[in-house]
């Protein structure tokens, strides 16, 4: 029996913030793995990788707080959450949050919801603990569309960092080109510049798509990107992009 792994990928799964506490000190990260479980009384369940900072604090604290983010969020602020460790960045210095009633941090930035919850149970599941916990507080903070992990890989063509579950390793199976058909047949230079790959995040730039995101219009060869363009994902520079393979 053959398990094709492309039809996990039909499923349906937001992008959230999750954030803990450990004592005084505040941590976040992005998940994909976050669904509400009950309604009466509403919980909600979030799985986390156990090498995550932010496993370590739900641990310690007992609580989590989600944010929902909207289609609008920047790859800049998913990156800084998603593929930069607590351990070395303060991400919560760099964004605009208030604290809840929990006392985890509350990410206001392109937010449409912030929930908060106390942890009621957990089970191990390999390299992830889901914790499922109980709503305690819950406040609507914008109107838009919620940010999907659909809209993130297909539109915005955002990368899986190893430590999410969704996370596919290289050579798993062939993954259909994000964002869109793959490469026109053009007799021209743009058809066959070169591609650069970031060295953080793994996120591909193709001189054919550009990066519209941060005004950089299709058919850029990578030599020709400013010199203070970054990768749209995690925020690295040119120099710490290698030629893809």
């Amino acid at each position: 029996m053959s398990v094709d792994l492309d039809a996990l990928l039909t499923m349906s799964y937001g992008l959230y913030l999750v954030t803990s506490r450990k004592g005084e000190r505040l941590n976040g990260q992005v998940s994909n793995a976050v669904m509400q479980v009950t309604d009466s009384p509403p919980r909600l369940a979030v799985a986390i990788n156990r090498s995550e900072l932010t496993h370590e604090f739900i641990e310690s604290s007992g609580v989590f707080a989600v944010t929902v983010l909207d289609e609008e969020t920047p790859m800049e602020l998913i990156g800084l959450f998603g593929f930069k460790s607590g351990r070395d960045v303060d991400k919560l210095a760099r964004v605009s949050y208030s604290t809840g009633v929990t006392g985890c941090a509350l990410v206001r930035e392109h937010a449409l919801a912030c929930l908060e919850a106390r942890v009621t149970g957990r089970l191990e599941a390999g390299s992830h603990t889901i914790f499922l916990g109980e709503v305690a507080d819950a406040q609507i903070l914008g109107r838009g569309r919620p940010m999907t992990y659909a809209y993130y890989r297909e539109v915005l063509r955002g990368k899986t960092p190893p430590t999410a579950p969704t996370y596919r390793a290289p050579g798993a199976s062939v993954e259909r080109p994000l964002g869109g058909a793959g490469a026109r047949e053009e007799g021209n230079a743009v058809a066959t510049a070169k591609k650069y790959v970031c060295d953080v995040c793994g996120y591909i730039y193709d001189p054919e798509k550009g990066d519209p995101t941060s005004g950089v219009a299709p058919g850029t060869p990578f030599e020709k990107l400013p010199p203070d363009w970054v990768c749209p994902v995690c925020g690295a520079g040119k120099d710490q992009f290698s030629p893809a393979d």
